[in-house]
């Protein structure tokens, strides 16, 4: 384990691991014409409920303008639409489209694949002991927030 320089911090380890993730997460939708941002907006979207644009920001980890230009160039290219939340008519939520759905169905098996390929190279128990780690990691994280 490395115990200087950079390699010694936790924040700088897991933006390099998440740069490595996300490049080849990004190659493999690159052939969709699909951002690694706009792939997770389009997966938090999946379940048809709507998403607010505020509770979107929270799930997807984007600034809200960032967020807003990302949805519309999704709905340019008619994957999401905004309509009125469900329940709550006077709400604008967005939502991923017949489109957007059949796109996602395209995709997933690729996704899936690549992170197969993660679970490869460093082992299925240590990639799915990983995930659980990180998971745990920031429940921790969001606990001591509300803490202070």
């Amino acid at each position: 384990m490395t115990t200087h320089g950079l390699g010694s911090s936790l924040a700088y380890l897991l933006s390099r691991a998440e740069r490595s993730v996300n490049r080849g997460l990004a190659a493999v939708l690159a052939g969709e014409g699909v951002t690694v941002e706009q792939w997770r907006i389009m997966r938090a979207l999946a379940d048809g409920r709507g998403e607010s644009m505020g509770e979107l920001a929270e799930a997807v980890l984007m600034p809200h303008p960032t967020l807003t230009k990302a949805v519309d160039r999704l709905i340019d290219r008619a994957l999401v639409y905004r309509g009125p939340a469900k329940g709550d008519r006077r709400r604008v939520a967005v939502f991923v489209s017949g489109r957007g759905a059949e796109l996602l169905a395209r995709i997933d098996g690729a996704v899936a694949e690549q992170q197969g390929l993660i679970a490869l190279a460093f082992g299925a128990e240590r990639t799915e002991q990983l995930m659980r780690d990180l998971e745990s990691l920031v429940a921790a994280l969001d606990h001591a927030e509300l803490k202070a």
